[in-house]
């Protein structure tokens, strides 16, 4: 019997969740050799040991089999009885269908207790006794040429060939995606049905005149993207636009004119970041842009409560009781907040804010199809003029030290300054993480190496008090060197600062240490980043930033090289892992988005469907909690 504790471990709940569980790779076994057991017997060492040999008679003659520490196996390798064998899989032949040997073997992700090959054979079971209701309409079947739904599964657990696993994948691949694309149009329309009180109206002067006031004129990009989200505003309709471009591209600018027409027509806007850090940065460049007029901006923080006609903090926000109506709400970095979080936020006024979400994190177009398929794209695709491409060298382990002198010399040389970024604040007792540097640790061996240089160090346990004085030593050049953890990824503008180093780049994705690249080549002069790994088998992955400065295309490469991982806030979009989908499937994505579109609208088998999904996605996050629909769900006990 199955261990329910260690099923659920696996996200197996029902016999249905059996039958989705899916191999993830196959073992070529279809050579195996059968034959006829001749003897077989328990052989004890000195050490109280055992040894099992087992002698079968085959068409090519007799051949010993071994393992070792199994004396069970004597009672099942009897003699007389027929086996089928090759390298440690076996299976007595009994005439039935073979399943462990003679085939495409499937192989399953495991847990402690559970083997591949127990999970064979409970799946093989309920693939002769258990038929699913075959949900997806007939029509999209035909138009995009998909097997049944257990024609698929019986083809992607016990396949007789390659051609079979294509198949089975595609169809349950398409299932995954069509699902997600379900349940985004859902929302959509969800949120199109809140209405406005009141329509926002375009004082077109007033917002000339405080773009006229700008330091800067705002690029092409900015300019478009500005158009699309002023229209928004005009709508009686709640905005739900997603403002995608890179460090330095100008989002917050965007953000600050469409707030201004907030401002204008009586309401308050609020501007919500994942750090501390990152508010800070965004007051003083609001406060900046509004110099010249009347408007007030407030900080709300865990230490820092003040008011004002555009609010600006952390999830400090979320515990703010805002009296007035809210016009506007902006979150910034909206992947690093969960679904409830921005959830609390809007539902503070009575009637529905219009929504402006920011990320700089850059964001591939098939992931942009599928998790964020329910909100409008705006994209600054353009850089302000004057930004320099920052030079990047990925620096081998033995011109460490070489790279250390170089950079005091550019230090001292054009009195600029540098970061040091390290993955972690302390040393880890893990042995597979002993070679990772702690920025805690480094920073004292650094301040050995740079002797003539002034070390700051900052990392997220720190009071907000002491990150503050840290950061603003560093604006005014009385720290040459910042020694930091990420916390600095985002939110830190600093133009004198030219040199970032990286260590163990490896643990980073390729989009990540772009972000971190951009902390350096804000300004004129000459910018660098250097890259160091110890990681072999990661360099080629990492020499792609000393060519390429597109993030889109780094986060393009690193979908396909790593995954999505958590990178797009997946798990705080409610969004379950794909088993077998691809975010980088163009196609099947394209295909399962117009199938969801076709559907409108829903029949009740699909809803039955989508709710089915959603009640999974719950479970698959809140494993420790049973919850009510999940238990009604599940379709058998488990045995």
């Amino acid at each position: 019997m199955l261990s329910k504790t260690a099923l659920e471990k696996l996200n197996i709940f029902s016999d249905e969740d059996f039958l989705h569980h899916y191999p993830f790779r196959y073992e070529d076994l279809t050579n195996a050799v059968s034959g006829i057991i001749v003897s077989s017997r328990n052989l004890y060492t000195r050490s109280g040991k055992t040894i099992q040999k087992i002698i079968v008679q085959t068409p090519a003659g007799n051949q010993e089999l071994t393992w070792f520490n199994q004396p069970y196996l004597i009672n099942t390798f009897l003699p007389g009885k027929k086996i089928s064998f090759s390298g440690n899989n076996y299976e007595l032949i009994t005439g039935g269908e073979l399943i462990h040997t003679g085939r495409l073997v499937p192989v399953y992700p495991e847990t402690k207790g559970i083997s591949s090959k127990a999970l064979r054979r409970r799946i093989y079971n309920l693939l002769r006794t258990v038929k699913l209701e075959d949900w997806l309409p007939e029509k999209i079947k035909q138009k995009n040429n998909l097997i049944d739904l257990n024609s698929a599964l019986q083809q992607i657990h016990f396949p007789k060939n390659q051609a079979q696993i294509n198949t089975a994948t595609k169809r349950l691949s398409f299932d995954e995606l069509f699902l997600l694309q379900l349940k985004a149009i859902e929302h959509q329309k969800a949120w199109k049905e809140k209405k406005l009180s009141h329509q926002l109206q375009l004082d077109q002067e007033k917002i000339l005149n405080l773009i006229a006031s700008l330091p800067f004129s705002l690029t092409q990009a900015q300019n478009l993207c500005l158009k699309q989200i002023l229209s928004d505003l005009e709508k009686n309709q709640p905005m739900n636009r997603l403002l995608q471009g890179e460090v330095g591209s100008g989002k917050t600018v965007i953000a600050a004119i469409a707030m201004y027409v907030s401002y204008l027509n009586g309401f308050k806007s609020v501007l919500m970041t994942p750090t501390e850090i990152l508010a800070q940065q965004h007051f003083r460049t609001l406060k900046s842009v509004f110099t010249n007029t009347p408007i007030k901006i407030g900080l709300v923080t865990k230490s820092v409560k003040n008011d004002g006609d555009i609010l600006v903090g952390t999830h400090a926000l979320l515990f703010r009781k805002i009296k007035e109506q809210l016009g506007l709400i902006v979150i910034d970095e909206q992947h690093r907040f969960g679904v409830k979080q921005r959830s609390q936020l809007i539902s503070q006024t009575k009637t529905t804010p219009h929504l402006l979400t920011m990320t700089a994190t850059p964001i591939p177009r098939t992931v942009a199809l599928t998790v964020y398929s329910d909100l409008d794209f705006s994209i600054l695709d353009e850089m302000p003029s004057g930004r320099k491409v920052v030079k990047t060298w990925v620096v081998p382990p033995e011109k460490r030290l070489s790279a250390y002198r170089w950079i005091e010399s550019q230090i001292k040389t054009y009195q600029t300054q540098a970061f040091i970024v390290c993955p972690l604040i302390d040393p880890s007792e893990k042995e597979t993480m002993q070679d990772i540097k702690a920025v805690t640790q480094e920073f004292n061996q650094l301040k050995s190496i740079f002797n003539q240089l002034k070390l700051g160090l900052i990392h997220g346990r720190l009071k907000s008090k002491d990150k503050n004085t840290i950061l603003e030593e560093f604006r005014k050049n009385k720290i040459n060197i910042l020694v930091a953890t990420p916390v600095i990824e985002v939110g830190i503008d600093f133009p004198n600062a030219t040199v970032m180093i990286i260590e163990n780049a490896e643990r980073f994705g390729l989009a990540q240490l772009h972000q971190l690249r951009g902390r350096v080549g804000r300004s004129e002069k000459k910018s660098y980043c250097l890259i160091f790994s110890s990681n072999r088998s990661a360099i080629k992955r990492l020499k792609y930033l000393e060519t390429n400065c597109s993030g889109l295309k780094l986060a393009e490469l690193d979908l396909k090289l790593r995954g999505p991982g958590d990178l797009y806030g997946l798990k705080q979009h409610g969004f379950l892992q794909l088993k077998l989908a691809s975010l980088t499937d163009i196609n099947l994505i394209n295909l399962s988005r117009q199938a969801a579109l076709d559907c409108q609208p829903l029949t009740w088998l699909l809803k039955k469907q989508l709710e089915k999904h959603k009640i999974k996605l719950c479970l698959h996050y809140q494993k420790e909690k049973f919850l009510p629909a999940v238990k009604a769900n599940a379709e058998r006990p488990l045995n």
